[in-house]
């Protein structure tokens, strides 16, 4: 080697950190490259993807090529610097070439290479694979024999190497993974419904009880073809004396049919009644969209374990929380009002679930499912006169209390003194 010009020394040894710079960046690169767009990529036929995606089938081998020539090139580069040293000047200088060498290599063929290839990972995959294919199988003896070794150590340590690439997403990071794209907000709370709703039960949606409208059957004819005409809903429900004696529901259509008799009957509108739907307790509300299919209904009344009637449940209450609200009249939407003190004046009706999604709280909705069935549950008790109570980081005030409900709560979100508390 002292017969080679130094020139060609000096170039030798920056074409060795260029290859290492390329093996640095080819390892981050195949390592961080987003696995899920690489199938994608691969359905749209992708050349370079399926390239990528193949030599990701064994890691192993791959890193084995990776590193042996990484490793190769910094070895060689080291010992040619060291020879230039020696050459320029004396064997006293190769402790400081060694130093100095590292540092470089630290730099440019580790630390650049690899942050760009953790920017930019598709890009350089995809061609880094064109070089990494045929080297693979020029290197083939050698790489078999270092995972060979690699893989019997690790296996010792109990590591399934089986295992490797089966690991499917979980929805919680599938939630996750769709929060931080870029799929427009619209789609993307489409999206977050469709989850939701194996969380979600049928009384978190529900009309309850006591604010379902419906129809009495013993009132008079005249009284009922009234409220036929005043009542807007697509279902209503009739009933004789109470809720928890229902026949069943007329539809809309079938409402329209009714009141175009030419001599309507109490008799005649039985004809017309659809039989109820009755549904357990906090059926989830994927199963309950399946039931409706199932049952070609899409209205059902909530009962409990004793069969007591809960509250009442429309195909168009589960299908809201996929695609929001359906009916957006200025008049539903006084039922949260905010102050000019930052605070909200809430009807107790509303359900928890729906405040935390349009003010952006996190009020609990483990227990109570509305606003008046937390309060009075945190009170313990039902208030004779309006109370303030606190749960977490939100101040509750009644405001109206009648018929043992709350129906009107002023709530104010209110900062905790974490810092204090630390300190404590």
């Amino acid at each position: 080697m002292n017969d080679i010009p130094i020139w060609i020394l000096f170039t030798l040894v920056g074409v060795l950190i260029l290859l290492s710079a390329f093996f640095s960046s080819s390892e981050t690169s195949m390592m961080a490259i987003n696995r899920y767009r690489l199938k994608h990529l691969v359905k749209e036929k992708n050349r370079p993807a399926r390239r990528v995606t193949k030599l990701l089938e064994r890691t192993d081998r791959l890193l084995g090529v990776i590193l042996i020539g990484n490793n190769f090139t910094h070895t060689l580069a080291t010992a040619i610097a060291t020879v230039i040293a020696i050459r320029l000047w004396s064997e006293s200088a190769v402790l400081a070439v060694t130093v100095f060498m590292t540092i470089i290599m630290i730099i440019f063929a580790e630390v650049m290479p690899k942050t760009i290839a953790a920017i930019k990972p598709e890009s350089i995959a995809f061609r880094a694979s064109y070089f990494l294919k045929p080297l693979s199988k020029i290197l083939s003896p050698l790489v078999t024999l270092v995972t060979f070794v690699s893989n019997g150590v690790t296996k010792f340590f109990g590591i399934n190497l089986s295992d490797v690439g089966k690991e499917e997403l979980k929805p919680e990071e599938l939630r996750t993974l769709l929060q931080t794209s870029r799929v427009p907000k619209r789609q993307e709370n489409m999206l977050m419904g469709i989850f939701d709703m194996d969380y979600l039960s049928v009384n978190d949606v529900m009309i309850p009880k006591n604010e379902i409208v419906g129809i009495d059957l013993k009132e008079d004819l005249q009284a009922i073809v009234m409220n036929l005409n005043n009542i807007r809903y697509t279902y209503i429900p009739l009933y004789k004396d109470t809720i928890d004696n229902i026949s069943g529901f007329i539809s809309l259509n079938r409402k329209a049919d009714f009141l175009s008799l030419e001599n309507p009957s109490k008799t005649a509108l039985k004809t017309f009644i659809e039989e109820p739907l009755f549904i357990p307790e906090n059926t989830s509300l994927n199963k309950q969209l399946a039931n409706f299919q199932t049952e070609n209904k899409r209205v059902g009344l909530i009962i409990d374990e004793y069969g007591d009637i809960e509250g009442l449940v429309t195909l168009t209450d589960i299908l809201e929380i996929i695609v929001g609200e359906i009916t957006l009249s200025s008049s539903e939407k006084m039922d949260i009002m905010p102050q000019a003190d930052g605070s909200f004046m809430i009807e107790g009706n509303l359900m928890i679930r729906d405040i935390n999604k349009r003010i952006n709280w996190d009020l609990p909705t483990e227990g109570p499912k509305t606003l008046s069935g937390l309060i009075l549950e945190t009170a313990q008790s039902i208030p004779k006169s309006n109370v303030g109570i606190q749960i977490g980081n939100y101040r509750l005030e009644t405001v109206l209390i009648k018929d043992n409900v709350v129906k009107m709560a002023k709530v104010e979100k209110i900062q905790l003194d974490i810092e204090e508390d630390e300190d404590q």
